[in-house]
């Protein structure tokens, strides 16, 4: 896979489960054939939003296969590898691989605490032995570790790390990764609540969550953004805002499982520590998504 196929809307899809917490095939089958229909421009499975760390593990090479078998070869699969540890990680990197990932997201190592150096060691050494390529996968509000924006410019220029998911809210972060990294280097927003802003900065589109939603609507917001048109981008996302606050209103997935049904997807289990959200959540989110399908379908979608 080459870092020009990383441009556009990449769901961050959730795992529809079981109640005995094993992959639900039908579910996952209507939820990929719902976004493969409307423009989508690759699959990422297993992230957070995946359930990675509550998964068991042969599952999450089974969802991998799933979507791999979906997407037919159409578009990229990228599941997300959440390992804390480099073998593990490693391990589920090429089960991923040989059950049909395009490449890999790889998490920053956590909890042990690493240096800058440990952390540009980890996806060097990490990229040599993968099977696949790798984009970086930075989220320092979920692992309170930062990579900074000088290793991510020295990651970027090894030929197998072809791009990275950009999580971290700071936009002056953001700022100097962009004006460093390789050109050949694909820099994809991982944040639903500024993507519009992170394309102005640089970035080739987005790996967003409540694109599993609202794929088209997403798909708009890119495409306004792509051509420049950053005021009528960040005019369609403040459309949003209302329904991003009640989807992160409690950890994700939890209130977009809720209301999966809306979109023929009939997906609402979680798995364990996670537990449905409030009711009352659950009630104005529905609400929301209705409203939002709605102007959805009066756009054309």
């Amino acid at each position: 896979m080459k870092a020009s196929r990383l441009r556009g809307i990449f769901p961050a899809i959730p795992t529809p489960v079981n109640a005995d917490d094993t992959i639900d095939e039908q579910a996952t089958r209507a939820l990929v054939a719902y976004l493969m229909q409307r423009g989508i421009d690759g699959l990422v499975p297993l992230g957070g939003t995946g359930e990675y760390g509550a998964l068991p593990r042969q599952q999450r090479v089974k969802m991998v296969g799933l979507c791999a078998e979906a997407a037919g070869g159409t578009m990229a699969v990228i599941p997300g590898v959440l390992d804390p540890g480099f073998h593990d990680a490693l391990q589920a990197g090429r089960a991923f691989a040989d059950a049909g990932a395009d490449a890999l997201m790889l998490l920053t190592p956590y909890y042990t605490s690493p240096t800058q150096a440990g952390i540009r060691d980890y996806f060097l050494r990490y990229a040599d032995a993968a099977p696949v390529p790798i984009l970086i996968y930075e989220i320092p509000y979920r692992t309170r570790i930062a990579i900074a924006p000088e290793v991510l410019h020295e990651l970027s220029r090894h030929e197998r790390i072809i791009g990275m998911k950009a999580c971290n809210t700071d936009m002056y972060h953001f700022l100097r990764l962009m004006a460093g990294v390789s050109d050949r280097f694909a820099v994809l927003g991982g944040e639903d609540s500024l993507l519009p802003l992170q394309m102005a900065a640089g970035a080739r589109g987005g790996i967003v969550v409540t694109a599993t939603m609202l794929p088209r609507t997403w798909r708009a917001i890119h495409d306004l953004a792509a051509a420049g048109r950053i005021a009528q981008a960040l005019e369609l996302h403040r459309r949003l805002i209302p329904l991003l606050e009640l989807v992160f209103a409690e950890t994700n997935p939890g209130p977009m499982k809720s209301v999966l049904d809306l979109i023929g997807v009939d997906a609402p289990l979680l798995l364990a520590p996670l537990v449905a959200p409030a009711a009352g959540l659950q009630a104005r989110l529905r609400c929301e998504m209705a409203r939002c399908l709605a102007a959805e379908a009066l756009a054309g979608g």
